[in-house]
């Protein structure tokens, strides 16, 4: 981009100041500048937050353990014959860095390991290695990076060998970015040669995977099945054939891996249907009603917490693809540069950042298996050093399942 179009482009925004320090940089650092401007979409930028209106919310129909139970063998066999024909593959959402562990690295780098080196990327490694040895084939992993930790997470794997995993089926590729702003809608910069930008959330995992080439890969190899993951839990089972299976006998375009709340509290997504569609209510959106509502059989009737392990139909995927998700805007303390150009760490919110959800991606769907895992056994977070879903808790966990630590 030459320097005249990036003021049209900035002009026509209201974001001329993200040019004010360009006649300070070297060449190389001008170019980087006008490349971040031409690549980055700034109608996302806006100051009108979130209405935060719902529509009607009921429970949804939950499938658990005692019939996955009854059923298991009948699901294993579907789900491992689909993994034989490759038609499954898994998609890591890893863009997040260790910061609230105590750590600059990319969070799957940490350490969970008490008398041994056990990483979180290698924990998930291993429970994907455990489908690959019941099913005789290895699955495509996708691994979703960010910017700031690209470079060091496919590092670590080639330090690592990939532990053990065949690298011809792993692929890197970077989740799309959106600028941060001010609360008068002014996007900052982080640098004077840089646009202070931020994930643009979970839901924009398909859309990244299609600019970085992923589809091709997932075209080419025939899979119909992506089963997506966030990085933080280090015991949940990743193209789990019973999982697989039972989403596909069901007709739905998705499947959902939940939990059994431990507490009426918990700070969890709850699924939930809303409009007739499958949706999520965060914890802090249920009303009393909610949490005195019972099933037929007197089970509670939004007591199922989400995992983020979700299992979507490529087909439909692609058909929605092309549509707009819903734009949240959350308010986050953004480190950047003042008109001066001194370095700004804020300690407390100072404008936006602006996020799509995979729980919009589910709700534009047809039908949600939800399919109910027990905690104890597929449900370890790591999203503290210490107390709940910590470090200390998963490490418990793992020992409780046999891992050596």
């Amino acid at each position: 981009m030459l320097l005249d179009e990036a003021i049209n482009k900035l002009e026509a925004c209201n974001q001329k100041q993200l040019l004010r320090f360009y006649n300070e940089l070297d060449p190389e650092k001008q170019n980087m500048l006008l490349s971040q401007i031409e690549a980055t979409d700034f109608s996302v930028v806006r100051t009108d937050k979130d209405s935060g209106a719902r529509g009607a919310i009921t429970p949804i129909e939950v499938t658990g353990m005692s019939e996955i139970n009854l059923r298991r063998n009948e699901f294993m066999s579907v789900g491992l014959s689909e993994i034989r024909s490759g038609h499954v593959a898994a998609v890591l959402l890893a863009g997040g860095m260790g910061t609230r562990l105590g750590s600059d690295a990319p969070k799957g780098m940490y350490n969970v390991g008490i008398t041994r080196d056990l990483y979180i990327f290698e924990c998930l490694i291993n429970n994907i290695k455990d489908v690959t040895k019941a099913s005789g084939n290895s699955i495509h992993l996708f691994v979703m990076t960010s910017d700031r930790n690209n470079d060091a997470t496919i590092g670590f794997f080639r330090e690592k060998n990939y532990f053990g995993y065949d690298p011809d089926y792993v692929h890197f590729f970077i989740q799309d970015m959106a600028p941060a702003s001010d609360y008068n809608g002014k996007v900052y910069l982080e640098e004077k040669w840089k646009i202070s930008t931020s994930p643009n959330g979970n839901g924009g995992w398909y859309s990244s995977m299609a600019k970085g080439g992923m589809l091709d890969i997932v075209k080419d190899n025939g899979i119909e099945w992506l089963n997506v993951f966030s990085v933080d839990n280090v015991l949940q089972r990743i193209a789990d054939p019973v999982f697989v299976g039972a989403t596909k006998l069901s007709g739905c375009s998705v499947g959902a891996k939940v939990i059994r709340k431990a507490s009426p509290d918990e700070r969890v997504g709850v699924i939930c249907l809303e409009d007739g569609r499958p949706s999520i209510v965060e914890y802090y959106e249920l009303t009393d009603e909610m949490r005195e509502a019972k099933f037929p059989n007197g089970d509670p009737a939004y007591n199922f917490g989400v995992t983020l392990n979700y299992l979507f139909r490529v087909e439909e995927l692609n058909a929605i693809i092309g549509k707009s998700l819903p734009l949240h805007i959350v308010e986050k303390k953004i480190p950047h540069i003042d008109e001066h150009g001194e370095h700004i760490e804020p300690d407390k919110p100072n404008g936006y950042k602006f996020e799509t959800l995979i729980l919009d991606m589910i709700h534009m769907l047809n039908g949600c298996l939800v399919f109910e895992v027990d905690r104890k056994h597929e449900f370890a977070p790591i999203k503290n050093r210490t107390g709940v879903d910590s470090v200390e808790s998963a490490r418990e966990l793992l020992k409780l399942n046999g891992v050596i630590l």
